[in-house]
Order: structure tokens, then sequence, then C-alpha cells
């Protein structure tokens, strides 16, 4: 119809355009989509089954696979004329089906941000994925023996020698250095990219193409930093003196070693009990299995689908996948029976029941959560119950004094978690803004300034260099970690939510949601099932009845 339209009075020309013209458009956009899903799907699947081959088992081969998989996905995605015929489309406003319009969206923004020089994108994946590689085959060395990330782990949490503290907090960051130098590369090759499409750098064009305003998210982290900055300054003055109490030294002389996490972004277990003892004689699998099958959220498919128990090789750390977005939702873990362990299986299960709950109706490229930090909020709020002393109550058969022991000592210590928590992710957040902002500038100087300003920790006198090198995210997930402090926001409001709206409660005292089915229930119709259907900001405010907002988790957290 376009080539009419010059010769039709202004009155007709609306008429035409909606009655005839959108659902010819509709048309080849779902002819497009159909297309596009065709050829995409079967890569997707088979990648997602390469990544989880490599990291169980760390063979060179998969990680290969993997590599020219992304690779092909990328050349699909990186079509100019497809792109130009996205980009029409959108900017026509003539497509008027919800759906179709969403996935346009969607698929308009894939495209975007894969609009790089082909042979660029071949030097960022082959980079990318040599330095995961070695990431997850690294073997970390302690005393002239081979360790795991656990066992390092386990000196930071019991050991009172300020001596092997620190050779085993030096020990988690020995993958740093031999990695750094690659990294800040990797940064310069995406800024490379990131320019050539007219973005001011990487991190810029991850946001936008993920649907966030970088304006809105520094006004949000800024608000975040100056309202837990008195309250965690005051709770960290608390913790230095039990600190300085156990370790038998001076205020002075604490450094990152004395926190009991390699990155200062977990409470040390010195405020709170220690809930090692509750789950050390208990199945912890057994107990997330049984705790998700009573809330209507069973797991036992994703369970027996997972590799959850450590062994060489295997990637030290824990996520959840899903391979075909048609059921096969898998978690990797390194289990051992904890709270730790117990804490992150919740989560990662908790990202597997996202993903499981998906309306299956919906079309494919909508069949992913609305927004990463969602299903980050929604792992959260099931990780935070493994210290909630109701929860521990209802899984492990306490007794009532057990159970208020452990809630007068968690009070604090959950404080101090979700704190200690918000400054690291600030830390995180403006070390990988400015790392795109200028790669070039001296990145260990910028990450001592930033540990310093937010986290108020003392730098060692001779810290070795690419400590932050030694975070896998900047690698496997760039330009993501803010979406774990907007995911511990949405917990709190979905949590709020719940207590108040689903189970009719006046406060959170004594919740467990043990045994609740209407917590399954609201969140699969509310949350998972929709996925991308809505956009995140309008998927919570249908979820929850206001927008995403950081009010519930001041109010469970720092007031």
């Amino acid at each position: 119809m376009k080539h009419l339209t010059r010769f039709l009075p202004a009155f007709v020309l609306p008429f035409i355009l909606c009655a005839s013209e959108p659902q010819d458009m509709d048309n080849k956009l779902s002819r497009f989509i159909a297309e596009h899903v065709k050829e995409i799907q079967p890569l997707h699947i088979e990648g997602g089954r390469a990544q989880w081959r490599a990291s169980t088992t760390g063979n060179k081969e998969d990680y290969e696979r993997m590599e020219e998989i992304e690779l092909q996905v990328r050349r699909i995605l990186s079509d100019r004329e497809a792109f130009a015929q996205l980009k029409r489309w959108r900017e026509s406003d003539g497509v008027r089906a919800p759906r179709l319009r969403r996935q346009l969206d969607r698929l308009y923004y894939a495209y975007l941000e894969n609009q790089i020089d082909p042979a660029l994108m071949k030097r960022i994946v082959a980079l990318s994925t040599d330095i995961t590689e070695r990431f997850n085959t690294f073997q970390i060395h302690l005393d002239g023996k081979e360790v795991t990330l656990n066992d390092l782990n386990d000196v930071l949490r019991a050991s009172t020698d300020s001596v092997q503290r620190e050779a085993a907090w030096r020990a988690s960051k020995q993958v740093g250095p031999t990695i750094a130098g690659d990294l800040a590369q990797l940064a310069r090759l995406r800024n490379e990219g990131a320019r050539a499409l007219g973005f001011a750098n990487f991190h810029t064009m991850c946001l936008l193409t993920g649907e966030q305003d970088p304006a809105e998210l520094d006004r949000i982290f800024a608000e975040l930093e100056a309202l837990t900055r008195e309250p965690f300054a005051a709770l960290k003055a608390e913790l230095d003196r039990a600190l300085t109490a156990r370790y038998k030294i001076a205020p002075a002389d604490l450094r990152p070693w004395h926190y009991h996490d390699p990155f200062f972004q977990n409470a040390p277990l010195v405020m709170g009990e220690d809930l090692d003892e509750y789950y050390k004689d208990h199945d912890i699998r057994a107990l997330a299995e049984k705790f998700y099958a009573g809330i209507g959220l069973p797991v036992t498919d994703v369970l027996a689908r997972s590799d959850l128990y450590e062994r060489p090789k295997k990637d030290p750390h824990a996520f959840s996948t899903d391979i075909d977005r048609e059921g096969d939702v898998r978690v990797l873990c390194n289990l051992r029976n904890n709270a730790k362990w117990m804490e992150t299986l919740l989560h990662e299960l908790g990202h597997a029941v996202y993903s499981k709950g998906h309306d299956r109706g919906e079309p494919y490229i909508l069949r992913v959560p609305a927004h990463s930090f969602a299903t980050e909020g929604v792992a959260m709020f099931f990780g935070r119950l493994g210290s909630n002393a109701a929860w521990m109550q209802a899984m492990l058969g306490l007794p009532d004094e057990a159970r208020a022991a452990i809630e007068k000592s968690q009070h604090t210590n959950d404080r101090l978690q979700q704190l200690i928590f918000a400054r690291w992710a600030l830390v995180m957040f403006h070390f990988e803004k400015q790392l795109y902002a200028n790669p070039d500038q001296n990145l260990d100087t910028l990450w001592w300034q930033l540990v310093a300003r937010h986290q108020l920790l003392t730098p060692p006198a001779d810290p070795p260099a690419g400590v932050w090198a030694a975070k896998p995210h900047f690698t496997i997930a760039p330009c993501y970690y803010h979406n774990y402090m907007l995911g511990e926001l949405f917990a709190s409001q979905v949590h709020n939510h719940l207590v108040h709206k689903v189970l009719g409660r006046e406060s959170d005292a004594g919740v467990s949601y043990a045994g609740r089915k209407e917590v399954g229930e609201f969140l699969r119709e509310k949350v998972f099932g929709p996925g991308a259907v809505h956009p995140w900001n309008e998927m919570i405010a249908r979820a929850t009845g206001e927008p995403l907002t950081a009010k519930y988790f001041v109010a469970q957290f720092v007031k």
C-alpha cells in the first residue's frame, strides 16, 4: 500500500493504514519470526548442551563447540538486511498484535547488538571463550597442594590464624593475574564493536539493549549508596570489633582476608549463629526437593538432570540453565551439607522453577524471564530462606528454643548481609562502568579505591595484581552484576506482596512459606508464566501492584 499513500486524501490514509497494511505487516513479521525460530532454536539447544558438558567436564572440545555455536548464532543475528527490516517494522509503528510487537522489540535489540563487524565479533567470542575456559579449569594451589574454592572458603570461615587466612585469600586470587590483561583487551574489543553501532561504550550498549536506562540506574545506585552509607558504617564498626576480638589483632591490622569471604560480599560468621551446625547432618538436596514440592513447584525432574557435587575440572561455582525452553532445566552446584550451599541450592532452584514455569503456549522468543534481574530476584527470595529461622524450623524440625536463638542472632546478621551485599554491588557497578569507560586506566588502583570507598576495607600493603579479574562475571556475564542488586529489591517487593496480599498476614514474623501452595500459584501465574510477554517494569506492576521500588528492601533490611 505504501506506493499509493501520496495519492490519497489525508482523512482516508489512517483508515487504509489501520485496516490493511498493519494486518499485512503482522503476517510478514509472523513469517519472519517463524523462520528465525526454526533456524536459531536448534542452535540454542545445542549451545546449551555444549555449555553444560564444558562446565561439568572441563573438556576443551566442548569449549570449542560452545564457541562455534555462539558464532553461528551471532552470524544469524548479524544479518544486516534482516536487521534493517526489523528496524523498518519497529519505526513504522504498524505492528498491532501485542505479542508480535513484544517479539519485535526483543528481536530488534538482539540483532542490534550483533551488528558488529564479523571479524571483530569472531575475535571477541574467541577471546571470551578462551578466558572462560582458563578460568573454569584453573587449578588453585595452597601450601603446595591443589585445592578447591570450597576448601579456601572453609579456611576463611573457620581459621583464626591471620597468616593462614591471608594465604587462603591470596590463593583465591591466583587466577586473576593470568587473565586480567586479556580481560582488559576483551573490554577494548567490546567497546570497539559498541562504538561502531553508535553507543558510547559496551556498558551503555548492554544497558540500553537490555531495556534499562543508564541514567535511571545511576539514580538508583546513588540512592542506594546514600541510604546504606551510615547504616553500613555503623554495623561494620560493630563487626570489626568482633573480628579483632576473634583474631586478637588491632583494628588497624584488619585486612580483606579477615572477612570470611574472598570479596567481602557475604557476612562473616561472627554476629550470628553458625548455621552449618544445623545442616551438617541433613541432605540439603532432599530438603530443597521437599520444600519446592510443598509450595507446588516440584523440582524432582530438575534435580534428576542436574550435576550437584564437586569433582576435578568441574566449574567450581553454581548456575541454572534452561536448555530448550521446553522444560529441560538443570542446575550445577558443588554441594556440601552446610548453610552456604543450602542457600545456594535454594537460589539456583529458584532460577530453575522460573524457567520451568514459563507458559509453553507463549511464543518461543517470549519464553524467557521478563528481565535477568527478575529471575535473580526470585532466586534471591528463595535463597534467603536458608537462614530464615521459621523456615529452618519447618524443614529441619527444630524445637522452639532453637528457632528463637536463630531468630535473635539472625536479625542483625541478615541486616549485615544485605548491607554488605549492597555495598559490594556498588563496587561492581562502578568498577564495570569505569572499566568500559576507560579500559586503559590502572584497573588495580581503581579496584582498591572503590573497595575502600564502598566496603570500607583497607587494601593489603602489597596487593596481588588482577584481584578484580578473579570474579568470573566480567567474562561470563558482562555488565550484569547490577542486576543482582535490582534482584534484591524485587525479592523484597515479592516478599512484601506475598506476606500481606497472598497470605493475608499483618507482618512477616514467623513466615516460612513451607507448605503454602498459594505461593507457588502466585509466582507461576503472575511472574513465571508470562515470561517476557510484558516489559519487566510492567510485569512487576501487574504482579505486585506497583513498579519496582527500593522501599521494601529498605524497610526490611536498612531501617
